[in-house]
Protein backbone atom coordinates (compact mmCIF):
# COMPACT_ATOMS: atom_id res chain seq x y z
CA UNK A 1 0.00 0.00 0.00
CA UNK A 2 1.33 3.42 -0.97
CA UNK A 3 1.19 5.88 1.92
CA UNK A 4 -0.38 9.17 0.85
CA UNK A 5 0.68 12.17 2.99
CA UNK A 6 -0.73 15.68 2.94
CA UNK A 7 1.90 18.11 4.24
CA UNK A 8 1.18 21.75 5.01
CA UNK A 9 2.25 24.90 6.83
CA UNK A 10 -0.87 26.31 8.51
CA UNK A 11 -1.37 29.96 9.28
CA UNK A 12 1.13 32.72 8.69
CA UNK A 13 4.23 30.65 9.43
CA UNK A 14 6.65 31.23 6.56
CA UNK A 15 9.46 28.95 7.73
CA UNK A 16 9.19 26.06 5.29
CA UNK A 17 12.72 24.69 4.90
CA UNK A 18 12.18 21.87 7.41
CA UNK A 19 8.90 20.64 5.93
CA UNK A 20 10.43 20.66 2.45
CA UNK A 21 13.30 18.48 3.70
CA UNK A 22 10.78 16.09 5.26
CA UNK A 23 8.62 16.06 2.11
CA UNK A 24 11.61 14.99 0.04
CA UNK A 25 12.63 12.34 2.60
CA UNK A 26 9.08 10.94 2.75
CA UNK A 27 8.99 10.81 -1.05
CA UNK A 28 12.37 9.06 -1.15
CA UNK A 29 11.01 6.55 1.39
CA UNK A 30 8.26 5.62 -1.08
CA UNK A 31 5.40 7.77 0.19
CA UNK A 32 3.21 9.84 -2.10
CA UNK A 33 3.58 13.40 -0.83
CA UNK A 34 1.16 16.20 -1.54
CA UNK A 35 2.78 19.38 -0.22
CA UNK A 36 0.23 22.16 0.03
CA UNK A 37 2.70 24.89 0.85
CA UNK A 38 2.46 27.95 3.06
CA UNK A 39 -0.49 29.77 4.60
CA UNK A 40 -2.94 26.89 4.57
CA UNK A 41 -6.15 27.01 6.59
CA UNK A 42 -7.45 23.94 8.44
CA UNK A 43 -10.31 23.81 5.94
CA UNK A 44 -7.93 23.81 2.97
CA UNK A 45 -5.83 21.07 4.56
CA UNK A 46 -8.76 18.76 5.31
CA UNK A 47 -10.35 19.39 1.91
CA UNK A 48 -7.09 18.36 0.23
CA UNK A 49 -6.88 15.25 2.41
CA UNK A 50 -10.42 14.28 1.38
CA UNK A 51 -9.75 14.90 -2.31
CA UNK A 52 -6.46 13.00 -2.27
CA UNK A 53 -7.75 10.12 -0.08
CA UNK A 54 -4.81 10.71 2.27
CA UNK A 55 -3.70 8.34 5.02
CA UNK A 56 -1.75 11.02 6.86
CA UNK A 57 -1.90 14.76 7.47
CA UNK A 58 1.44 16.16 8.63
CA UNK A 59 1.59 19.78 9.77
CA UNK A 60 4.58 21.94 10.57
CA UNK A 61 4.08 24.84 12.94
CA UNK A 62 6.76 27.13 14.24
CA UNK A 63 4.61 30.10 15.23
CA UNK A 64 2.92 28.88 18.43
CA UNK A 65 -0.46 28.13 16.82
CA UNK A 66 -0.33 24.39 17.48
CA UNK A 67 -2.92 24.45 20.30
CA UNK A 68 -5.41 26.04 17.88
CA UNK A 69 -4.53 24.53 14.51
CA UNK A 70 -4.16 20.85 15.41
CA UNK A 71 -7.50 20.66 17.32
CA UNK A 72 -9.28 22.53 14.48
CA UNK A 73 -7.92 20.10 11.87
CA UNK A 74 -8.88 17.15 14.10
CA UNK A 75 -12.39 18.59 14.50
CA UNK A 76 -12.75 18.92 10.71
CA UNK A 77 -11.50 15.34 10.24
CA UNK A 78 -14.23 14.14 12.61
CA UNK A 79 -16.92 16.35 11.03
CA UNK A 80 -16.05 14.92 7.62
CA UNK A 81 -16.21 11.37 9.03
CA UNK A 82 -12.70 10.62 7.78
CA UNK A 83 -11.71 7.17 8.97
CA UNK A 84 -8.19 5.94 9.65
CA UNK A 85 -6.27 9.13 9.07
CA UNK A 86 -3.24 10.06 11.11
CA UNK A 87 -2.84 13.69 12.14
CA UNK A 88 0.79 14.26 13.06
CA UNK A 89 3.42 16.92 12.67
CA UNK A 90 5.94 18.95 14.49
CA UNK A 91 7.57 22.22 15.23
CA UNK A 92 8.27 24.27 18.30
CA UNK A 93 5.87 22.51 20.68
CA UNK A 94 6.48 22.03 24.39
CA UNK A 95 6.33 18.53 25.88
CA UNK A 96 3.30 19.62 27.94
CA UNK A 97 1.44 20.77 24.82
CA UNK A 98 2.48 17.61 22.95
CA UNK A 99 0.89 15.52 25.72
CA UNK A 100 -2.31 17.60 25.68
CA UNK A 101 -2.60 17.22 21.91
CA UNK A 102 -1.87 13.48 22.06
CA UNK A 103 -4.58 13.11 24.71
CA UNK A 104 -7.24 14.53 22.37
CA UNK A 105 -6.33 12.15 19.55
CA UNK A 106 -3.47 13.75 17.67
CA UNK A 107 -0.60 11.43 16.79
CA UNK A 108 2.99 11.73 17.84
CA UNK A 109 4.48 15.18 17.42
CA UNK A 110 8.13 15.84 16.68
CA UNK A 111 10.40 18.66 17.77
CA UNK A 112 13.48 20.21 16.22
CA UNK A 113 16.37 17.81 15.80
CA UNK A 114 14.25 14.68 15.50
CA UNK A 115 15.98 12.23 13.14
CA UNK A 116 14.08 12.09 9.84
CA UNK A 117 14.10 8.29 9.91
CA UNK A 118 12.17 8.37 13.20
CA UNK A 119 9.30 10.26 11.54
CA UNK A 120 9.32 7.92 8.55
CA UNK A 121 9.20 4.84 10.78
CA UNK A 122 6.41 6.31 12.90
CA UNK A 123 4.21 7.04 9.87
CA UNK A 124 5.01 3.73 8.17
CA UNK A 125 4.24 1.72 11.32
CA UNK A 126 1.05 3.66 12.01
CA UNK A 127 -0.26 2.99 8.50
CA UNK A 128 0.73 -0.70 8.70
CA UNK A 129 -1.11 -1.06 12.01
CA UNK A 130 -4.23 0.81 10.92
CA UNK A 131 -4.88 -0.42 7.39
CA UNK A 132 -5.58 -3.91 6.17
CA UNK A 133 -2.79 -5.05 3.92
Amino acid sequence: MKIRVIMAKPGLDGHDRGIKVLARAFRDAGMEVIYLGLRQTPEMIVTAALQEDANVIALSTLNNTHMTVFPKVLDLIKKNKMQNILLTGGGIISKTDMEKLNNIGIGKLFGPGTPIQETIEYITNWVKNNYDQ
